[in-house]
């Protein structure tokens, strides 16, 4: 799942600069005191490991939101696909004077996000918000039945390949109708959801939080 532009920036937005200044030899200046989140980012696809072991080696709180969903392949088979909400980052909770070498040096940890060498916090309300979208899991399943006004691409049949504009759903049918060009001439056509790859929607329908106004 790729964020859109508004999306990036509010996941940039959701840090706010307290006083940790990374030093060029690696060492930290003032520290905050006590617990608080802070972004990690992560190798590619290693979020799940960092996380892991975040966890159990050094014990900490890990947030690591992800998305579930079933998607169509153009040879119409069904995946169930599960993707980061933050891909190559991760949420970490913990005593940045007491943890911050223990964290950049954790397996499949790349390091701590940090502006100008000064590392953020991200404000407890906003990871709250984003559990509260997630759940205990940290998953949250997407619906990826088209709606009215999606754009899809037929990955089965003689249209195979061809897109088309949703105009009617039935979500527990799991069938739409859609506008589909044949011959120079738009034709509606009743379709299984199963048939149709679903062009990418905005996170942000799924995760409100991620809709909200810029943090101050």
């Amino acid at each position: 799942m790729v964020l859109s532009p508004s999306e990036w920036r509010f996941s940039c937005s959701i840090v706010k600069q307290v006083n940790t200044t990374l030093r060029p030899d690696g060492v930290t200046g003032f520290q905050p005191v006590g617990l608080a989140w802070y972004c990690a980012r992560t190798k590619p696809k290693h979020e799940h490991i960092a996380a892991a072991n975040l966890r159990r080696n050094l014990g900490l709180e890990v947030f690591n939101p992800r998305l579930r969903s079933e998607r169509a392949t153009f040879r119409g088979v069904i995946k169930r696909v599960t993707e980061c909400l933050f891909p190559c980052y991760l949420f970490v909770r913990c005593a940045l004077a007491e943890r911050l070498d223990q964290v950049r040096h954790t397996s499949g940890i790349s390091s701590l996000v940090n502006f100008g060498g000064r590392i953020p916090e991200v404000p407890e309300p906003v990871i709250q918000e984003l559990r509260a979208c997630f759940g205990t899991e940290e998953s949250l399943d997407m619906d990826t039945c088209p709606g009215p006004g999606d754009g899809v691409t037929l990955t089965s049949g003689a249209f195979f390949g061809m897109q088309a504009v949703v105009l009617r759903a039935w979500p527990a049918k799991r069938r739409v109708e859609i506008l589909l060009e044949i011959l120079g001439r738009p034709t509606p056509m009743e379709v299984d959801c199963n048939l149709l790859t679903l062009e990418r929607r905005s996170v942000a329908e799924f995760v409100p939080v991620l809709a909200a106004p810029c943090l101050a």
